[in-house]
């Protein structure tokens, strides 16, 4: 067994927030060593839940739309890395939609995961809990907007949810200008030896 594949099992055995998890642990990711393009999202969905696929939903289906890629392109493990700051479903948040992801999980498994992606070029912060995680407090809005100050390693972007479908028709510029320049990002990513 190399290094990654008995820490994906370490990882997939995971039962450290058991206890705080109303569907159970289910770890879901998705990652190779070969990876070039890291996408860390916040935490599963419940239909991800039910699959372990990650973005087997809705959510997934705006992404890959955002990026440009087909479904098998998506799920590429050997160049697309997907972790999320939450391995597993954290629940309903009681203000409505999910809740966070499990404070124990990002500090237990993240730095050991990302350790073993040693051609990661580019990494797409896929929400304001990812880019809180790496970029630290901020506004989700200004740091899409001015994604160019985190390129060549981050881009950030908003959570694919339906509700960021309200969000960009707020922002047009998210569609005339980031959305070109993701894909360029990622062009630029896969291409670089």
């Amino acid at each position: 067994m190399t290094p990654l594949e008995s820490l994906l099992a370490d990882v997939r055995a995971c039962r450290a927030c058991a206890d705080f998890l109303p569907l159970g642990p289910r770890p879901v990711l998705q990652m190779s060593a070969t990876a070039r393009i890291l996408i860390a999202s916040q935490a599963p969905g419940t239909k991800v839940h039910q699959t372990g696929v990650p973005f087997d939903d809705p959510s997934g289906d705006r992404l890959r739309e955002w990026m440009g890629f087909s479904k098998d392109e998506f799920y590429d493990a050997s160049e697309i890395a997907i972790i999320p700051m939450g391995l597993c479903y954290p629940g309903r948040s009681p203000r409505g939609g999910d809740a966070p992801p499990r404070p124990e999980c990002a500090p237990l498994w993240r730095a050991r995961l990302l350790a073993q992606l040693p051609e990661l070029r580019l990494t797409l912060l896929v929400g304001s809990y990812a880019q809180a995680h790496v970029l630290g407090k901020g506004a989700m809005t200004e740091r899409v907007r001015n994604f160019r100050a985190g390129l060549p390693a981050y881009f950030p972007l908003p959570h694919p949810s339906w509700r960021s479908r309200i969000w960009e028709a707020k922002h047009p510029w998210f569609a005339t200008d980031v959305l070109p320049a993701l894909r360029r990002a990622i062009a630029e990513a896969r291409a670089r030896g």
